[in-house]
C-alpha cells in the first residue's frame, strides 16, 4: 500500500536516535519537526481495517511513537513528561498527554491510550509491544532507531524484548536473595504476559540470558523514571 510509506519516519530515527534510544530532541526540534509533521499528516487516510496484521501493528507502533517525540517537540525544551507545578507532579498535565486527542485516522479520533489500550492491547494481543511502545521517558524501552516495518516486524519485536529482559535497569537477577527485579511494565500489563506465560519470571526466562530464572522466584518491581529519555550532548 502506498499509504504506507515509513521512510520518513525511518530516516529522522536514524538521524537523532542514538544506540542507547536517546533521542537528541532539540536538533530534531531546530532542523526537522516540519518534517515529522508533514509525515504524520500524510499518514491519517490509512484505513487500518484494510490492512494485515502486520502492516497494521507496525503503522500503530510508528504512529504512537511518532506522536510521543511530536508532543515532545512542541512543548520542547522539558525534562520530563511528567511536569511538576510548584514542584508537585502536575497529574491533570501528565494525564493529558495520553488521553488528549492526538491525531485523526481515517476519521477516528486518538490519543495514545487510543492506539495502546483500545487498538494495539484489544485487537492485537501480542505482549511484546510494551518493548516497542516508548512514551519519551528514561523508564521506557530504548526507541529503536529505524522503522517498524510489517516485512521484519517479528524480528524487531523479538530483538525488542531481548533488548529490554536483557538491560539490567530493566530486569536483572539478583542470586543470593533468589529476587527478580522487574520493570513496573511488567506490573502494569501483568495480565498481557499472563496470556503467553505461566508467571512474569517464566516470560522473562525466555530472553533472559545472565541466568537461568528458577521456577520460585520472588519479583520486585523497579522504580519507574519519567526524566525525558533525551541525549545530554548532541
Amino acid at each position: 500500500m502506498d499509504q504506507l510509506n515509513f521512510a520518513t519516519w525511518d530516516s529522522l530515527l536514524r538521524k537523532y536516535v542514538d544506540d542507547q534510544g536517546r533521542i537528541a530532541y532539540g536538533p530534531w526540534q531546530q532542523e526537522s519537526l516540519p518534517e515529522l509533521d508533514q509525515w504524520l499528516a500524510g499518514m491519517t487516510s490509512v484505513d487500518l481495517q484494510s490492512l494485515e496484521r502486520t502492516d497494521a501493528i507496525a503503522t500503530l507502533l510508528n504512529l504512537y511513537n511518532a506522536l510521543t517525540i511530536q508532543q515532545v517537540l512542541h512543548r520542547y525544551p522539558i525534562t520530563s513528561i511528567r511536569p511538576k507545578l510548584l514542584g508537585v507532579p502536575n497529574w491533570l498535565a501528565f494525564l493529558r498527554f495520553f488521553t488528549q486527542t492526538v491525531y485523526t485516522l481515517n476519521g477516528q479520533p486518538l490519543s495514545l491510550n487510543a492506539i495502546e489500550h483500545d487498538i494495539l492491547r484489544q485487537q492485537f494481543l501480542d505482549p511484546r509491544i510494551h518493548f516497542a511502545l516508548v512514551c519519551a521517558s528514561i523508564g521506557c524501552p530504548l526507541l529503536r532507531a529505524a522503522a517498524y516495518v510489517p516485512d521484519r516486524l517479528n524480528a524487531q519485536l523479538e530483538d525488542d524484548c531481548d533488548r529490554f529482559i536483557n538491560n539490567p535497569d530493566k530486569v536483572r537477577y539478583d542470586a543470593a536473595s533468589c529476587t527478580l527485579f522487574c520493570s513496573k511494565i511488567f506490573k502494569w500489563y501483568q495480565a498481557d504476559f499472563l496470556t503467553v506465560a505461566d508467571s512474569i519470571p517464566a516470560y522473562c526466562d525466555r530472553y533472559y540470558t545472565a541466568a537461568q530464572l528458577p521456577a520460585s522466584v520472588k519479583v520486585v518491581y523497579l522504580p519507574y523514571s519519567w526524566q525525558l529519555n533525551q541525549r545530554t550532548s548532541s
